[in-house]
């Protein structure tokens, strides 16, 4: 007769709990939708938040959030700028 085998031991989260749901709450929270865009296209503090609320979810997750950090610091330093609507024409 064999023994069972060992519980797989996962590793520890090195966050808090609660965190994940908490900066996925945030991130919704801070979403821009295409209704808002229009009104919030020049506050790029706004745009920047909305990222690195995003970049957050990722950290906590395991995923690369340079990507958009990078990104956020873009429209934070002028570098970005609202791309314009394709249906005005601009």
């Amino acid at each position: 007769m064999t023994s069972p085998a060992p519980p797989i031991r996962s590793r520890p989260s090195p966050w808090p709990e609660g965190s994940q749901g908490a900066t996925e709450a945030l991130a919704r929270l801070l979403s821009i939708d295409e209704r808002q865009w229009h009104a919030l296209k020049g506050q790029p503090r706004r745009r920047a938040a909305e990222l690195l609320a995003a970049a957050l979810v990722q950290l906590v997750n395991d995923g690369d959030a340079t990507p958009m950090v990078e990104q956020a610091l873009g429209w934070l330093q002028g570098e970005l700028r609202d791309p314009g609507c394709p249906q005005h024409g601009r």
